[in-house]
């Protein structure tokens, strides 16, 4: 991880620095270096560039602010998973990754458990960031066949957990509706290998009411719309949702961006995987189908005010899911029992008594189901082991504030309050731990202390909780006017507390007297007092020891309380990162940023407060290595290495920046900036400094790269030099022992031929020696072969000479398209060139001879279209193989009145050619007449313009392969119209044969984009090229005349 993490620093390092440049388009990555830290405009503006720009995540300090883009962004790749591994938390932009793998290498490094708390309100992320989170772990960790099971387990129970726990609000289609706390246990290798999960607040209300445009759980949904038609019956259910009294309350039934089918399949496949058997997956359907039944469950009443059960068929269905005795279900849902000193009294319930216990056994039967669905998968993820370090996962509501907050939205801000409580507490911790080590003196910071507020709500015997519980529980009626003027007899005089009876009269107007206020760290909320408390009728459908313990019940509110302390407990000890989700718009529509929606989410989020806490002491600190090495350039003394101690360098540097004694500190390793305009100031420098320091390195390189170059070539040259030198000397050598061989041999083989002769011959040595003479002279010719012509080398180069011309005249080419020629000797390559080219013009003249002069006529007007069109025009390489007509109009296409017109001025070509007007460019078909001296556009029967060669200014042609000239004619000639703008299918022949008889081929322009061409009295056309499928000429947006050309293969 080291050596790669090195690698990736020298890509991404001080990635936050460098994207400072930007800051005006796309803000700046961290909060803290918001120069007006305080303005709650200036936080919301910089979310709004972020947003604008797909940057969804920006850092507080360590904190994740994380705003949903309701699209698909392609910045979660394994690409994008390996760039954030291993990598320092702000050495690259901000990431849900990055926080990951900082979690995950700090849970590694110190061994001890970390925690990351993710909130926000629905449909802000918090569910997509867990599993984001989950999935970084997944793909990263190491690997094993245990841990890929685990991975298995943890992915697929997020779908079961979705559909028992999810549903669909106004605000959101798959709102969690219970809060989460996830553990994921890896051992020393960093290997996940056991896991668990801990719900709480479940909203089991919602199994009974759903507001309108809202809906039930999921579960209910998929088990009617993917349930095959046997499960039904077994079930006795029906497919239509609005047969069910728990499932019409919201009134939507179907939703547009949920395929119910679909999620019933992946919830079933995901039921196995965690370890579900065939028999647990029936009876956990069973219970979900008794729930349906139990909600159309209808009573009657007596005469006497006794109820009865007039749905005997539910009761009955009702009885058999469950697996209980229907008359004891009968008399649970119509009776009460109550103990007393030992003794039991049964007594009817009333009607209103009668649906509550019903709603109330709907709701406990599914409360408690779900609770067993979480601890059977938390079987699956188990592990025995428990010293190994854990990474929790706690997915909480963010801070409501609704048009009515009853008893739920006061244990979810009870609950923000007590994390907010925490998490400032940590955060001045970990601020004055970090002062401690580097030796900077801690400053004491300002802020609010929202301990106040937790104390009036939990403390002993004054707070709001132990008020509500002993209003509960003391004997005769209890009422909510009596819970709340004990509220302001015991902690009336409290600063945060205020109700109807103790608010002024401005504040009277919003405070209703069923209302009490708690004025929280994020803002005013009031709570309505009037509440509905469940009927424990239903105790006998719980455990039995349950139902033996006498002890008093604990109350609800007090649950809570001892929950969360427990929950503030674990959190205190481990090692907490924080993601805040943040909801752009109420409509989910990607783009949109609703400034009102944001800035209630960023108060109630707490954000401001957080980010003053981060930003009492010093807005920015990094390593003096890191620090340097990005702004060493801006100082002479640092620049380009420093070689003494960093901290002596970092001295130097802001000492020459001019760095006031106020506004940095210089710890044991690392720098402090208090200002974020310091840091801006500099990074400005910086960037103006760039382009100087990039031209100083380029030289440097291209010196470098140069220098390099030369000696590479230097060296290889060398080596060629002494190769060849080489080889050459010993060829030399070769040939000359060869020849000397050669001579040795032949005196004296000469010498024995003489004294082998018994009778010395006087005339054979005569004859003889003119031969012998002959060839030493041939002999030292071949050995002055190289010098200039001399009476030592004439003998040879004559032979040579003359046996080259003899082969030559043997070899000669036959045809012009023959390049083959003899290689000649050195001495004669100049005459041997000579010769080939006066044999090529002699083969030319004789193949000129012979050609026709229709065949020479065609061949000049190739030759001419080739030196205008070659490499110029798309169509060309098409048009090599056609001949070009004489004409393309036959004598009796030309009326007669027209030829008669012209007179002696006979026809030399005629083509048909559509000629575009020049304002409204209409397509007119049109004759194209060329004679000696003139060109004509012939209508029918009349010219309908002359167009005189001497007149001609020059002939404008597209490069695509459409069919489109245009014909330029003098602007001061009052009798033209303008250019002459025409297309013809064969406009290369056209042109060419046009430019050949005006005698202006040099007049002819080949024109890649687009012609300008001249209307009457001055004004200018303009025709646009480009390439399509298919050809289309017609009237562009912007007035201009579009030519669509086809793309030729």
């Amino acid at each position: 991880c080291g050596t790669r993490a090195a690698r990736l620093g020298t890509e991404v390092r001080l990635v936050m620095e460098s994207a400072l440049t930007a800051r005006d388009r796309v803000g700046v990555q961290d909060f803290v270096l918001l120069e007006n830290y305080n303005s709650e405009a200036a936080f919301i503006e910089n979310l709004r560039r972020r947003f604008r720009e797909n940057l969804i995540y920006t850092y507080i300090g360590s904190v994740l602010v994380s705003v949903n883009p309701y699209k698909e962004l392609e910045i979660y790749s394994k690409q994008q998973m390996e760039r954030y591994r291993g990598v320092s938390f702000y050495e690259i932009s901000p990431h849900i990754y990055a926080l990951s793998d900082n979690t995950y290498r700090a849970m590694r490094t110190e061994r001890k458990d970390q925690c990351i708390l993710i909130s926000g309100e629905s449909g802000a992320g918090k569910t997509e960031a867990s599993k984001k989170i989950l999935l970084y772990y997944a793909v990263t960790c190491p690997t094993n066949d245990h841990m890929a099971i685990l991975g298995d387990r943890l992915l697929q129970s997020n779908p079961v957990l979705e559909a028992f726990g999810n549903a669909k609000t106004l605000r959101n289609d798959n709102s969690s509706r219970f809060g989460k706390y996830m553990d994921v246990q890896f051992d020393f290798r960093g290997t996940p290998v056991g896991g668990h999960i801990l719900n709480y607040l479940l909203e089991k209300s919602r199994v009974v009411h759903q507001n309108h445009g809202e809906r039930n759980f999921h579960i209910f949904y998929q088990l009617l719309d993917g349930g095959d038609d046997d499960l039904l019956i077994t079930l006795d259910l029906e497919r239509n949702p609005q047969n069910y009294r728990y499932l019409v309350k919201g009134n939507c039934p179907r939703v547009s961006s949920i395929s119910d089918k679909n999620n019933w399949k992946v919830v079933m496949k995901a039921l196995p995987v965690i370890g579900f058997t065939e028999e647990e997956v029936q009876k956990l359907l069973n219970i979900i189908a008794s729930v349906l039944h139990l909600g159309n469950t209808q009573f009657g009443e007596g005469e006497e005010g006794e109820t009865y059960i007039t749905t005997e068929t539910q009761t009955s269905n009702l009885a058999k899911l469950l697996g209980v005795d229907g008359s004891a279900l009968r008399e649970a849902l119509t009776h009460k029992k109550l103990t007393a000193k030992g003794e039991e009294m049964i007594s009817p319930l009333n009607y209103e008594q009668a649906v509550s216990a019903r709603d109330a056994l709907a709701k406990a039967v599914y409360g408690r189901t779900f609770t067993w669905l979480v601890e059977k998968i938390n079987q699956s993820l188990a592990l025995k082991v428990t010293e190994f370090p854990l990474s929790w996962l706690l997915d909480i509501y963010g801070f409501e504030v609704l048009q009515q907050n009853s008893f739920e939205q006061f244990c979810i801000n009870y609950c923000n309050e007590k994390l907010q409580q925490l998490f400032i507490e940590l955060t001045l911790r970990s601020e004055q731990e970090e002062y401690e080590t580097e030796g900077i003196t801690w400053e004491t910071v300002q802020y609010f202390d929202n301990k106040i507020i937790c104390d009036l709500i939990e403390e002993k015997h004054k707070g709001i909780i132990s008020i509500l519980d002993e209003e509960c529980l003391r004997p005769g009626e209890t009422c909510d006017v009596s819970f709340l003027e004990k509220l302001e007899d015991t902690v009336g005089s409290h600063p945060h507390f205020i109700t109807h009876k103790l608010a002024n009269g401005k504040t009277r107007r919003v405070v209703s007297r069923e209302e009490f206020r708690l004025l929280h760290y994020a803002g005013e909320v009031n709570y309505n007092v009037m509440c509905q408390s469940d009927n424990q009728i239903l105790s006998h459908c719980f455990r039995r020891e349950e139902v033996i313990d006498q002890k008093r019940p604990e109350m609800a509110a007090t649950q809570f309380k001892n929950s969360l302390m427990k929950l503030m407990e674990i959190l205190m000890s481990k090692e907490p990162s924080y993601v805040r989700c943040i909801k752009p718009n109420d409509a989910k529509q990607p783009g949109r940023f609703d400034e009102v929606l944001v800035r209630h989410q960023v108060k109630y989020l707490g954000l401001m407060e957080n980010l003053r806490v981060r930003r009492a002491g010093f807005a920015y600190r990094r390593h003096f290595e890191a620090f340097l090495q990005r702004y060493k350039p801006l100082c002479p003394e640092t620049w380009p290495n420093w070689h003494g101690r960093l901290v002596d360098g970092v001295s130097t540097l802001v000492n020459h920046l001019g760095y006031k004694a106020e506004e940095y500190k210089l710890g044991r390793s690392k720098i402090f900036i208090r200002f974020p305009k310091t840091l801006f100031t500099t990074e400005d420098a910086l960037e103006a400094k760039k382009p100087e320091i990039a031209l100083t390195l380029q030289t440097s390189w291209r010196g470098y790269r140069e220098r390099a170059k030369y000696q590479r070539i230097r060296h290889a040259v060398i080596v060629i030099q002494s190769g060849w030198r080489g080889m050459k000397a010993r060829r030399r050598a070769k040939r000359r022992r060869q020849a000397a061989e050669l001579i040795r041999r032949f005196l004296s083989d000469t010498f024995l031929l003489f004294t082998s002769v018994s009778n010395f011959n006087f005339a054979l040595v005569v004859n003889i020696l003119p031969c012998f003479c002959l060839f030493v002279r041939f002999i030292k010719g071949f050995i002055y072969r190289h010098e200039e012509y001399c009476p030592e080398n004439e003998y040879f180069l004559d032979h040579v000479r003359y046996s080259f011309l003899k082969n030559l005249r043997q070899k000669l080419p036959k045809s012009v398209l023959d390049k083959s020629w003899p290689t000649p000797p050195p001495s004669l390559v100049e005459a041997s060139e000579h010769l080939r080219r006066l044999h090529m013009r002699n083969m030319v003249i004789k193949y000129c001879r012979r050609v026709q002069p229709e065949w020479k006529k065609q061949m000049m007007q190739k030759v001419v279209a080739s030196e205008i069109f070659k490499d110029q025009k798309d169509s060309y390489p098409q048009s090599v193989g056609r001949l070009f007509l004489d004409s393309r109009l036959e004598r009796e296409q030309i009326n007669l009145k027209v030829v008669q017109t012209l007179g002696s001025d006979k026809v030399q070509y005629g083509v048909s050619v559509t000629k575009y007007d020049r304002r409204g460019f209409k397509p007119r078909p049109r004759q194209l007449l060329l004679t000696n001296t003139f060109a004509v556009l012939v209508d029918r029967t009349k010219i309908k313009q002359r167009i005189d060669y001497a007149a001609l200014r020059g002939i404008s042609v597209g490069s695509l392969s459409d069919g489109m000239f245009v014909l330029h004619m003098p602007t001061e000639d009052n009798k033209q119209k303008g250019d002459a703008v025409l297309h013809c299918s064969h406009v290369i022949e056209v042109v060419t044969k046009l430019a050949m008889m005006a005698n202006k081929t040099s007049y002819v322009n080949i024109n890649p984009g687009s012609i300008r061409f001249t209307v009457a009295r001055g004004k200018e056309g303009i025709i646009d090229f480009i390439r399509g499928s298919e050809l289309k000429v017609a009237k562009g947006k912007r007035g201009h005349l579009l030519v669509v050309s086809q793309r030729l293969r």
